[in-house]
């Protein structure tokens, strides 16, 4: 029975027998888990290598490629499609929006009037 009296105490939060080497102990046990850590992803590391030889085995067989490299091949071709182009490379902005100095020169009016027929430009010009 005082055995388990004793376990009790423990069980409530009562005092506890300190272990002298519990701090050294505590160490050993959280340098194993990093050592396990690093096996591990040694581990990982050896398969996945292994499985990226293998996919490219297939890759060369069926003449596959990565997204990489097909991302890298387009935009190539889009750079050598520029170069040897014969028509003119497009612009961000059309000619007669946003130029600052076209619009000081005419008024909104004027322009719209310009776009008028015959007989209505001249009842407005008046």
């Amino acid at each position: 029975w005082r055995g388990a009296t004793k376990d009790m105490g423990k069980m409530l939060g009562g005092d506890e027998e300190k272990d002298p080497d519990a701090a050294k102990k505590e160490e050993e046990r959280q340098e194993a888990l990093r050592q396990e850590e690093e096996e591990r992803k040694a581990k990982y590391a050896k398969m996945e290598a292994e499985r990226e030889a293998v996919r490219q085995g297939i890759r060369d067989k069926y003449g596959i490629k990565k997204k990489e490299e097909r991302e890298a091949e387009a935009q190539a071709a889009l750079e050598a499609n520029s170069e040897g182009s014969l028509t003119r490379p497009k612009k961000a902005i059309p000619p007669g929006c946003g130029d600052a100095a076209e619009e000081e020169d005419e008024s909104i009016l004027d322009t719209v009037i310009k776009y008028l027929p015959g007989p209505l430009q001249d009842i407005f010009k008046k």
